[in-house]
């Protein structure tokens, strides 16, 4: 997957987007880790 960015995006604005795409993206997996492991348990 490849995103194309905007012709004037600094690099320093592209870093910022990055960081920010990975925040929300470990946020996202937490929740997920979150949610299998609360119906593992109980589930038994």
């Amino acid at each position: 997957m490849q995103i194309n960015h905007q012709p004037g995006q600094s690099s320093d604005q592209r870093k910022a987007n990055v960081k920010t795409g990975l925040i929300l993206a470990s946020v996202a997996l937490v929740f997920f880790v979150g949610f299998v492991v609360k119906m593992f348990l109980l589930g038994k």
